[in-house]
């Protein structure tokens, strides 16, 4: 028999499913064709939300904000006084940062905030703050946050200063952006780039394949050599050292801040009302004392790669400073951006001789008779 290429596909035509079909016959095996190609997409679609969507969804389900303590005051009168320690973005628990910097414990007891993973709200945390302040008998409260962390205490601080009885004696910045102008370029598309991808794929607030990705891209620098030749060269050693590090810290450490919190906490410096909240301050609330302003700063401001901190510290000067201002910046050597854990020795030592005395004026002391001495024993700094 003959072989005839022609005859081969005359028999297919007349075999092939849907060949009987002659209402629509090309429109309706063309849909065929394309539900039978989506099977693999759907299954892989499939695969994505049951098993790296819903577990962390549940997971986020059960977490809750709350204040907890690390450090007792190491002076009896420091009982009536809170240092609150608010980290910034990416970071969910102010605990590992609040135990670095023990010289607060010199005012107050040190307190940490642990944020709600699904986002963040200003007023719940503010509402946090106050209560425990109210059952711990704390009269005084002084806010520190770390880089974004900053554009939070601001607004937590407007809430108490306005709304509640405790008083606010300070308010102590870190290499805080006070809007999105002071984001370095490079971090600020990084943070616009995980809006896109959040604003588009279903269950990325929740997604740790995209987390993973995200994070390996922001580490390209490490691991890609786009010098070297005309075409991208990729160390693999240090890749996988990278994406080690990003499985490790980011996506299956419980306690890594959440895609959609780390979208909460962007679209709060977007949104940023720091200019706002410092007018506020600056405004006389009752009998209460003005909160004092500190900004905290490394020497060189180009050791800070994230944010620039010397337009932070102009717009600080504009709204609070001057003579009569309630602005003190405190610059440190050897620093970088926001990183009291890496160098908790120079934030020590600049918070005890610089921050410290600046809050002291502030401070609201139960009055004491003239003349009276402070016999209180010194207690322990020991962590809780």
């Amino acid at each position: 028999m003959d072989w005839d290429d022609g005859r081969r596909k005359k028999r297919l035509a007349e075999t092939r499913l849907g060949h009987d079909w002659q209402v629509f016959g090309r429109t309706r095996r063309a849909f065929l064709r394309l539900a039978l190609a989506s099977i693999p997409v759907l299954l892989t679609i499939g695969v994505y939300w049951q098993w790296d969507v819903l577990p962390e969804q549940r997971r986020l389900a059960t977490t809750q904000p709350r204040v907890e303590q690390i450090f007792e005051a190491r002076y009896a009168e420091g009982n009536s006084t809170a240092v609150v320690d608010l980290v910034g973005l990416g970071n969910v628990d102010a605990a590992p940062t609040a135990r670095a910097l023990t010289s607060f414990a010199d005012i107050g007891r040190v307190w940490s905030v642990r944020y709600d993973n699904r986002g963040l709200d200003t007023k719940v945390i503010s509402d946090l703050v106050d209560r425990r302040a109210t059952t711990a008998g704390v009269r005084n409260i002084v806010l520190v946050g770390h880089s974004m962390g900053g554009v939070v205490a601001l607004e937590v601080a407007r809430h108490l200063y306005e709304d509640t009885d405790t008083a606010v004696s300070g308010v102590v910045l870190d290499c805080t952006p006070l809007d999105l102008h002071a984001v370095r370029d490079s971090s600020r598309d990084a943070g616009e780039d995980l809006l896109r991808w959040i604003g588009w794929l279903p269950g990325a607030r929740e997604s740790r394949t995209l987390r993973s990705v995200v994070e390996m891209a922001a580490r390209q620098d490490r691991y890609v050599d786009m010098q070297s030749s005309w075409y991208p060269r990729v160390d693999w050693g240090a890749a996988l050292d990278a994406l080690n590090e990003v499985l490790t810290d980011k996506v299956l450490n419980p306690s890594a801040a959440s895609n959609g919190f780390i979208e909460s906490q962007f679209r709060t410096i977007v949104a940023s009302g720091a200019l706002k909240d410092l007018d506020a301050l600056a405004e006389t609330v009752g009998s209460k004392p003005q909160p004092s302003i500190v900004f905290m700063r490394p020497e060189d401001a180009t050791a800070d790669t994230v944010v620039d901190v010397d337009y932070s510290q102009r717009i600080l000067f504009e709204r609070v400073g001057g003579t009569e201002g309630m602005l003190r910046v405190v610059r440190m050597a050897g620093t970088g951006h926001a990183n009291p854990r890496q160098a908790p020795g120079v934030y020590n030592a600049s918070i005890s001789a610089r921050v410290l005395p600046f809050l002291q004026s502030t401070l609201v002391h139960e009055r004491r008779s003239p003349g009276a001495v402070d016999k209180s024993p010194k207690q322990s700094l020991s962590p809780r």
